[in-house]
């Protein structure tokens, strides 16, 4: 029976996914990253961060899966077995949980969030007005794959217009699509709420800076859920204190976890979150390779691939 080794939250959670992934796929083997199994008998791994070089010790893999949506945790190890198809963690319930983050941090941005929960923790009635509504603010996204898409759904629901910016140019119902450098100025000139789902390359590595962030109206939000390597924080947190920005939301970081003396976690402007946005639970990410794990024995084409040519 094929073997699939696992290391993603460390050993205290394998009894978790020992149990979800036997009742997607009892006939797989399960066993942690560091159990004893010889290395021939091991097809396939859902990995994290893998130390370098150990994914090529395995001669028997034939598929590699990342537990997140993020795979720069896999590739940056300059022995990955490149010739083996590299699997982005996805599916209907992750798309759907970036959405409902993304919909939750562009509302907490136009409502107050941060303001509201700093005047709880103060114990302190402060009652003020929001000056627009959903109908009157532009949200931009910067990436519009599975994720930017459910994303732009749900806040177009919610009243919100939507525009996306990416390197092809996407046709989707009442989006404004942008494609690459010559039309970013444009983009960023007419979003009130900017949102990075971007994948991590070396085109995207320090994006979300002070050029960048100059170009966006005066009172512009900001949502970072793609990757921490995208943003200066510095720069962000220049913006927020200048009144450039009127707030934002980040749920990552570089390097992760935020360290405890960050400015980020008692700046009066910035909500923290520990890099949760599309986290489905592990037994929604067992089914989800157990599927993929299924549809490559009969053939047929898996799913979120990893291109290295695209880096994403």
């Amino acid at each position: 029976m094929p073997h699939l080794l696992v290391k993603s939250g460390g050993l205290a959670s394998m009894p978790e996914w020992k149990a979800a992934f036997a009742e997607a796929a009892p006939e797989l083997n399960v066993a942690h990253w560091d159990d004893a199994v010889p290395v021939e008998d091991v097809r396939y791994v859902m990995v994290w961060d893998p130390e370098p070089g150990r994914l090529a010790t395995l001669p028997g893999l034939h598929v590699v899966f990342s537990s997140a949506a993020g795979v720069d945790n896999i590739t940056r190890d300059p022995d990955w077995p490149r010739h083996l198809p590299l699997v982005r963690m996805g599916g209907d319930n992750t798309a759907q949980r970036m959405g409902e983050y993304i919909a939750w941090a562009c509302l907490s941005l136009l409502r107050g969030g941060r303001r509201i929960a700093l005047s709880q923790a103060a114990s302190r009635w402060e009652n003020f007005e929001n000056p627009f509504s959903a109908a009157e603010r532009r949200v931009g996204i910067m990436g519009l794959g599975n994720l930017g898409t459910r994303a732009a759904e749900m806040l177009q629901g919610l009243g919100f217009a939507v525009s996306g910016w990416s390197r092809t140019r996407k046709s989707l119902p009442g989006v404004a699509s942008f494609a690459g450098d010559a039309e970013l100025d444009a983009f960023l000139a007419q979003t009130d709420i900017l949102v990075c789902l971007l994948p991590s390359t070396p085109e995207t590595a320090g994006l979300i800076s002070a050029p960048l962030l100059r170009k966006l109206p005066a009172g512009a939000g900001l949502v970072n859920a793609g990757r921490g390597s995208h943003a200066s924080l510095p720069d962000i947190i220049a913006a927020l204190d200048s009144g450039h920005l009127c707030g934002a939301v980040l749920d990552v970081f570089e390097p992760e976890p935020l360290a405890a003396d960050s400015p980020a976690w008692t700046h009066p402007k910035i909500i923290v979150t520990p890099h949760l946005a599309s986290l489905a639970p592990r037994r929604e990410r067992a089914r989800y390779v157990v599927d993929a794990i299924r549809a490559y024995e009969m053939g047929a084409p898996l799913p979120n691939l990893y291109d290295p040519d695209k880096g994403y």
